[in-house]
């Protein structure tokens, strides 16, 4: 993995990073609405919408750089690219564990996703990230809900790993739409940064 260190001295949120560090319950979770109406027009012509969606996250994620962050200590360090993982369903009713590199040209980021996640699908290992790595963001779809709200299970406030989950494409009057929820911490990650995502998301969606 290829990082660089944040220099705490001239970081405009370094007072915050210390903050909420102290923090017992640091992380929070923002759900908006996602237009779909792009994916659900080019379905028909063979567009995976579940590739499609893991692809407007990592171009999310890769927009803001403080979702490229992880702090080790009371350092922080910004990672050049986050690989995505998620979960992948298997035919006995378990699941596993992808992880795939995010390419920002939609067409090589398609045929790798495909790859990987039918790989996993096939095997029989778990896979689970164990803290070896931290430049991860973790994905997962509820496709059969239109929910509201959602947390994530997490193992403790050290954990600075972003969440992205989303939920079921619902018709909206004349197009689509589905919910979208970020969890960060909020030592590495303001409401200004959730909102940058979001946007960068929305824009990926529409340019697919």
């Amino acid at each position: 993995m290829t990082y660089r260190t944040v220099d705490l001295a001239t970081w405009p949120r370094a007072a915050q990073f210390q903050l909420f560090r102290s923090y017992q319950k640091p992380h929070y979770a923002i759900t908006s609405r996602l237009d779909v109406s792009n994916i659900i027009a080019r379905k028909a012509g063979g567009l995976s919408a579940y590739r499609a969606c893991l692809f407007a996250i990592g171009a999310g994620i890769h927009a803001v750089p403080e979702l490229c962050m992880r702090f080790r200590g009371d350092q922080v360090v910004r990672h050049d690219m986050i690989s995505l993982s998620m979960t992948v369903p298997k035919a006995a009713g378990s699941f596993g564990y992808a992880y795939v590199p995010f390419v920002a040209d939609f067409a090589a980021f398609d045929a790798q996703a495909a790859r990987l996640i039918t790989a996993v699908a096939a095997g029989r290992s778990l896979a689970p990230n164990t803290g070896e790595r931290d430049d991860l963001a973790y994905l997962s779809c509820m496709p059969w809900l239109d929910y509201s709200s959602i947390n994530n299970a997490l193992p403790g406030p050290e954990d600075c790993i972003p969440r992205v989950t989303w939920g079921k494409f619902v018709q909206n009057g004349d197009g689509w739409d589905m919910a979208m929820t970020l969890e960060v911490h909020h030592a590495l990650v303001d409401g200004a940064q959730v909102g940058a995502y979001f946007g960068a998301v929305q824009d990926a969606l529409h340019k697919l």
